[in-house]
């Protein structure tokens, strides 16, 4: 499995998990449209994603299908934001009290 953070810090993966959370299950053509750059540079993109666990390729027919996988983010999110928001929920109940 790649960093997930590597595969985070370009602004054009970032730009393609957006289109993605928008609206799933894109082909690779959908994700290069609008783009102003090659399809081949959007493929080397998608597979750094890939590697990164943060898309999921499914095939169907001649297609492949490309669906954000957002369980990386949920761990991030938890091991990074989450202990900063439990003391926030400590300093609310200490309040309450």
């Amino acid at each position: 499995m790649a960093d997930p953070f590597h595969a985070l810090a370009d602004p054009t993966r970032r730009s393609l998990l957006d289109r993605l959370y928008a609206g799933g299950g894109l082909t690779l053509r959908k994700m290069c449209d609008g783009l102003p750059i090659s399809r081949q540079a959007v493929s080397k993109h998608i597979r750094v994603l890939e590697e990164a666990e943060l898309v999921v390729v499914v095939p169907r027919g001649r297609e492949k299908l490309h669906y954000l996988n957002p369980v990386p983010l949920a761990k991030i999110a938890h091991r990074w934001i989450g202990k900063f928001e439990d003391v926030r929920i400590d300093a609310l109940a200490d309040l309450r009290d």
